[in-house]
């Protein structure tokens, strides 16, 4: 048995110097082996480029839709109208429309939208990106009558207008600069500034970070349908202390970018919806009960008229939604509905106003599955719309007219995704949609009368495609992305393909999985494992889509590659499923992945003495929970941006599933990987980006300290200035696979025996 032991260590450092010896002399680049990938093919050349189609939008009518287009000749792009049915194609605006005066090149445009009698154009550009997005910029009006082209807040420095958007009588718009909102007639130009507090610390018509991040929320003003009022929220972030990113290469001396970030368990944002009139004049606020500063108002709109608003109210454990109409004209709140759950909610994005303002669709999971209801406005009756032992994962259209909720939904596998419609009225039984002989993944962009709806379909063994298909039948009409060139690249590569499977971890629990094994597989050897994680309740990894070309590469050059999904992952299995882990976020996910990689480790062509993982985000965190907790199983780890301390990350996204360290000290302690350094053994790779505003760097440096406490080896990489997704700066991407490949081929050789 030694003598065997010592003949594979010979053999895996022979290899390991061929490896790297084809590394350093850069000859993985020179192979010409088109079935074989190579990081330059990947991630320089970008060979395996998806064709593109839009972004397109349908028209309110539906009678089609529109999307951008390079013009026959000249800059710019020109603004395309098409018919779903005939393909039909009409240029409703050409890039010499958009040519300011003394100017030579086109507006480019980067988001655009129709005044509600289809006359005006209002165009987005000069773009600056806030967090996460572009949503700082220039906006521009063309009048299609006259040809005009005029910029709105001319007052304004360039690209610091925000979330312009016509009024919905078409005479006026209304944006965001520098937190104060105002309001532009169209005709006259006049410009009347509403609020005049704004701040850096008191936001108007706008969020902070937290809110951006963890609600998705970033325009922050709506206006009233009779166009005489504008709902805005108002947010006091004084009392937010502030976080310091170090940039220390961008000059000569470093400097500081200080962010607004309230930490688990900190004090937040006081938030506050108000009233006020398009003319100018003074805010009537709502009058909600309890502490702004520990409750959050995640959704407002207008309640189907111009008289009432209606929000969510939230408290800060996120396990209590107060549906409340609000008085636009005197502040006075009423209650109408209020859902609870014993562990967290979130924030309902498809409720839609019905008969006249008379009802609304909600989304609730109270049954323990994920279905639509229609609520009547007093919040007294309840009638469900969809029903089952299956979750409905997204709304795609609600029709009134035509009398049906079409939705996305997988009730057999929990891996891919079909298009159902149900009755509004709640009667007889949910229908697919989708072909069933179209096995995997479907995603659909409904035309607002449902009678059409861009169709994109794949798998994992099928690049994306996209039509246009009609409804109900779901008869393809049109292809608008092929891929044909696509399919055909990928089909000449040496890939087995991916096969799914689930592992029974003991108590009822089975976990979904996938696996790649190496092309040239041969059962009768064992072969090397990397696992792929990422375990939070943001994300599912499990799914019938292309897998990363980036696992390919490594599965041919011979790992098995495999991921599975824990509990607390939104796979559509329903509530107890996703909600199980409540206040043991990091304990339960890596105690299902080491019993899953346990087993695995066990099958006759895994070799159990060589066991990796990575991940990124949440699966950074998960990767060091993993070969920290558990160093027996895991061999090698590769984290990516990971959280290893939870008491450092915001307060919304973590509070919502752990509380505060206060109230779950031994969760919060036990879930961090912080907390398990002095039990390396393995090999541990760490990267992340200086310039992280998302999940801080600190984290990372914490986790350093409590690794040289501990007297333990590892190595790291900090990306200077690079945020979450470290992508910025040139080559930085090839450079950081580059360096995850070449970390995994050193310290977990492949090969067999």
């Amino acid at each position: 048995m030694n003598t065997k032991k010592t003949m594979q260590k010979t053999i895996y450092g022979t290899f390991l110097f061929v490896l790297c010896f084809v590394f350093i002399n850069g000859s993985e680049a020179q192979n010409t082996d088109t079935g074989i990938l190579t990081l330059d093919r990947i991630f320089t050349d970008r060979e395996f480029t998806s064709e593109r189609f839009g972004p397109a939008r349908w028209l309110d009518d539906g009678t089609g839709y529109t999307t951008l287009e390079a013009p026959a000749d000249g800059e710019g792009r020109d603004l395309v109208k098409y018919d779903p049915e005939t393909g039909k194609r009409e240029i409703l605006v050409h890039a010499r429309q958009l040519v300011p005066e003394g100017k030579e090149k086109p507006l480019g445009i980067a988001n655009y939208a129709w005044s509600p009698d289809g006359d005006k154009l209002l165009v987005f550009t000069n773009t600056k990106r806030v967090w996460r997005q572009n949503t700082r910029g220039d906006y521009w009006v063309l009048d299609l009558s006259s040809g005009g082209l005029k910029q709105l807040g001319t007052f304004a420095k360039p690209s610091t207008l925000m979330f312009a958007k016509f009024s919905p009588d078409g005479k006026k718009a209304g944006y965001v600069v520098e937190n104060n909102i105002y309001v532009e007639g169209l005709a006259a130009g006049k410009v009347i500034q509403l609020t005049h507090d704004g701040s850096e610390t008191l936001i108007n018509g706008t969020f902070d970070w937290v809110y951006e991040e963890e609600f998705s929320l970033r325009d922050g003003f709506r206006w009233s349908p009779d166009s005489r009022s504008i709902a805005y929220w108002q947010l006091d972030a004084s009392g937010v202390r502030e976080f310091y990113l170090i940039n220390n290469t961008d000059s000569l001396y470093s400097y500081i970018i200080p962010i607004q970030y309230p930490k688990v368990g900190e004090t937040l944002s006081a938030c506050r919806v108000g009233v006020i009139s398009a003319g100018g004049g003074e805010t009537i606020w709502i009058k909600v009960k309890g502490d702004p500063r520990n409750n959050y108002i995640a959704r407002m709109e207008w309640a189907a008229g111009s008289d009432e608003i209606i929000f969510q109210y939230i408290n800060r454990h996120q396990n209590t939604i107060k549906l409340m109409l609000g008085n636009a004209g005197t502040g006075e709140v009423n209650n109408i509905y209020t859902e609870k759950d014993e562990a967290w909610l979130n924030v309902v994005d498809d409720l839609k106003w019905m008969d006249n303002g008379k009802s609304f669709t909600w989304i609730s999971e109270h049954t323990g599955w994920r279905h639509v209801y229609l609520v009547s406005r007093d919040g007294q009756s309840i009638t469900p719309v969809t029903k089952g032992a299956y979750d409905v994962i997204s709304v795609q259209n609600i029709d009134e007219k035509g009398g049906y909720v079409y939705f996305i939904a997988s009730p057999d596998n929990p891996t891919q995704r079909y298009l159902f419609r149900a009755s509004l009225s709640g009667k007889g039984d949910a229908e697919r949609l989708t072909p069933v002989d179209q096995q995997g993944y479907h995603s659909y962009q409904v035309s607002p009368d449902s009678k059409w709806a861009i169709h994109t379909f794949t798998n994992t063994t099928t690049p994306r495609t996209i039509d246009i298909i009609d409804l109900p039948e779901h008869k393809p009409v049109r292809m608008l992305a092929e891929n044909k060139e696509l399919k055909e690249k990928r089909a000449r590569l040496k890939v087995n393909p991916v096969e799914f499977f689930r592992v029974d971890i003991g108590d009822g629990v089975e976990l979904d999985g996938w696996m790649i094994k190496p092309y040239n597989f041969d059962p009768s050897k064992k072969y090397p494992v990397l696992f792929y994680i990422y375990g939070e309740p943001a994300g599912q990894t499990v799914q019938d889509r292309p897998p990363s070309l980036w696992h390919l590469l490594l599965s041919q050059k011979g790992y098995i590659i495999i991921s599975v999904d824990n509990r607390g992952t939104p796979a559509p299995r329903g509530r107890d499923w996703k909600k199980c882990v409540y206040m043991q976020i990091g304990i339960l996910s890596s105690a299902d992945q080491a019993k899953a990689a346990k087993i695995i480790s066990k099958w006759d062509f895994v070799d159990e003495n060589r066991i990796a993982i990575w991940g990124w985000s949440g699966g950074g965190s998960g990767t060091l929970n993993a070969i920290l907790r558990y160093p027996d199983i895991y061999h090698t780890g590769i984290s990516v941006a990971p959280v290893p301390d939870q008491r450092y990350y915001d307060a919304i996204y973590q509070e919502r599933y752990m509380r505060t360290p206060e109230e779950n000290p031994e969760g919060f302690e036990k879930g961090s990987p912080v907390t398990f350094a002095k039990n390396l053994k393995g090999n541990l790779l760490i990267v992340h980006g200086t310039g992280d505003d998302n999940v801080h760097y600190q984290g990372t440096e914490a986790l350093i300290n409590e690794l040289i406490k501990y007297n333990k080896h590892f190595t790291m990489m900090a990306y200077p200035n690079r945020s979450h997704g470290i992508r910025e700066g040139k080559g930085t991407t090839r450079h950081l696979y580059g360096l995850l490949t070449r970390y995994l081929l050193e310290n977990m050789p492949p090969g067999t025996f």
